[in-house]
């Protein structure tokens, strides 16, 4: 835990690293406090009329371990991986502490992926037990028959025997409300989360368990010193991303701060505005997109006052305009941070102890030896553009990419971890973010590869080639722009183009279709064949200049 600090100096001066040998998760997030302060809240689970129920540390550990012993029953082990595809919930929590405590590995699968975005996490990470909804069983259900084959589906929402699966409650209320947990090392492996990539399908980056611990500085750096007297925090990030779970839900739980659970089914300014304001929250985690959503709706303190103390963001540089907005109407300084899944909350601000500077995303973290370097690996001097990179080891560093040794050395060069970011180191730990060094398009929030869209796109029948880039947008950062070469029978239409976008959102993730679609002649490549990315993410940024 950060030492409450009066300068960044003093900050990086008085933090040490104390990592246990043995640790676990799920132990730490919830039976340490339902031991000692049961009836503590863990949990503000709120409803679509906005109500609210509370659901205790003691109440999380009982679902929890019923949930164990229910997955212990049908011999599920340790190592063994667990698919969690639930919006945030009790259920969504509770499962991801039994996973823990089981020494199991957990796989967060994002709700709005299509069945083969799933079918791609669930074959690679070699998933047999799914714990969903009927919505995603529905999902589920259009993957391959391959993919099922050995497919255990537990549903929240009763069993659904058309869909061929087992009701989760109606099977864990005979469960014992003991387990003991399995105790582990804190390099043992936890879960997976899996990250677009720019080339191929998307990786799993494999956390060990001591991952909750290498977040908590940079978590607490970005909430100003997190946790305060009467904290409660929530974000609209689903549990499934690393967002979602490491920069929120697990480091609460870990500091017994309460967690308002809320995943809508469409983000609105105006939604959000009442949540926070009914449910007193204090620190929350906005993605930019949100943020900007925000602020082009209009906010009405008598109706809806605010009681933030801290905002956090990440995910693109926030610009000085809406760092005042933020002060302005939210009454906090947004306090930046970055990261990635493989390697995240490295870099932050904390606006009680510096004056952010717009364009910079923040300071290193204290405990992560962050740098800027050169392609042979050595350290750039002040002012010098090159490649972000993180020093091994680290305890927020991934273990290796799931089933790719490959690609798990190409992610480093002499002991540093490359984030594919390029920046400037200012001096004074700041550290200024440039670009990508890849091809990965920021959208809303997210981190999209354009390696499985074009794959998707080469399954239509009118696709012989396609490129996908990151166009810029003033809402969603970039939008995903799709180019495309038709096979010779097929004509540009704007009908096939919405044909093509509606293949895409129907079987990976609405977030990733492509919002527009260009037909070409052909496609840039080099020549060695490889798609020329770069020269189409210019021909993009020049359509919004004309």
């Amino acid at each position: 835990m950060l030492l409450k600090a009066d300068t960044y100096e003093h900050l990086c001066q008085n933090f040490e690293w104390h990592l246990p040998e043995q640790y676990n998760i799920g132990v730490d997030v919830c039976d340490k406090w339902a031991e000692h302060t049961p009836h503590k809240t863990a949990l503000v689970i709120v409803d679509d009329r906005n109500d609210a129920r509370h659901v205790s540390f003691a109440e999380l550990k009982n679902v929890s371990n019923k949930t164990a012993n229910l997955l212990k029953s049908i011999n599920i082990h340790k190592g063994d991986r667990v698919g969690v595809l639930l919006p945030q919930s009790l259920e969504t929590a509770a499962v991801h502490v039994a996973i823990y405590k089981l020494a199991s590995i957990a796989v967060p699968l994002f709700v709005l992926f299509g069945p083969e975005a799933l079918e791609h996490r669930i074959v690679d990470a070699g998933i047999k037990i799914i714990i969903t909804n009927k919505q995603g069983a529905e999902k589920l259900r259009l993957m391959s028959i391959e993919a099922q084959s050995q497919l255990i589906i537990f549903t929240v929402d009763g069993a659904h025997h058309n869909l061929q699966t087992r009701d989760f409650h109606g099977e864990i209320i005979s469960q014992s409300h003991e387990f003991t947990p399995v105790n582990t090392s804190a390099d043992d492996p936890a879960l997976i989360i899996y990250t677009s990539g720019t080339t191929g399908s998307p990786k799993g980056a494999l956390h060990a368990h001591r991952v909750l611990l290498g977040h908590l500085p940079g978590m607490e750096m970005s909430h100003d010193f997190f946790p305060q007297p009467d904290d409660v925090i929530w974000t609209p990030a689903d549990w499934a991303w690393i967002g979602g779970l490491l920069d929120v839900l697990l480091p609460a739980l870990h500091h017994g701060v309460p967690v308002i659970t809320k995943r809508f089914d469409k983000f609105t300014a105006e939604a959000a505005y009442d949540l926070l304001s009914k449910h007193n929250v204090t620190n929350a985690f906005l993605p930019p997109t949100a943020l900007k959503l925000m602020r082009g709706a209009k906010h009405n303190p008598k109706t809806h006052p605010l009681q933030l103390r801290t905002v956090g963001s990440g995910g693109e540089t926030l610009g000085a305009e809406l760092l005042d907005w933020g002060r302005a109407t939210l009454g906090v300084t947004i306090n930046e941070f970055y990261g990635q899944t493989e390697c995240n909350l490295i870099i932050s601000s904390c606006a009680s102890i510096m004056e952010p500077q717009p364009g910079i995303m923040g300071r290193k973290v204290p405990g992560h030896n962050v740098a800027v370097i050169r392609e042979d690996g050595t350290r750039c001097e002040i002012g010098e553009q090159g490649m972000i990179a993180v020093m091994r080891p680290d305890p927020v560093m991934f273990l290796e990419y799931w089933n790719n040794p490959a690609a798990s050395e190409e992610k480093f060069i002499d002991g540093w971890l490359l984030t594919g970011d390029t920046g400037v180191e200012e001096g004074d730990n700041w550290v200024r973010f440039i670009g990508r060094d890849d091809d990965v398009i920021t959208s809303s929030g997210y981190r999209i590869g354009p390696g499985e869209i074009e794959d998707c796109l080469l399954r239509h029948e009118a696709v012989h080639m396609a490129a996908v880039v990151g166009k810029p947008d003033l809402t969603r950062t970039e939008i995903v722009k799709a180019y495309i070469v038709l096979h010779q029978k097929f004509d540009p239409a704007p009908q096939l183009a919405e044909e093509i976008k509606s293949h895409v959102k129907s079987r990976l993730a609405a977030y990733e279709y492509p919002r527009e679609i260009e037909f070409l002649n052909e496609i840039p490549t080099t020549t060695t064949g490889k798609i020329m990315r770069r020269v189409l993410r210019q021909r993009a940024r020049d359509e919004n200049l004309s």
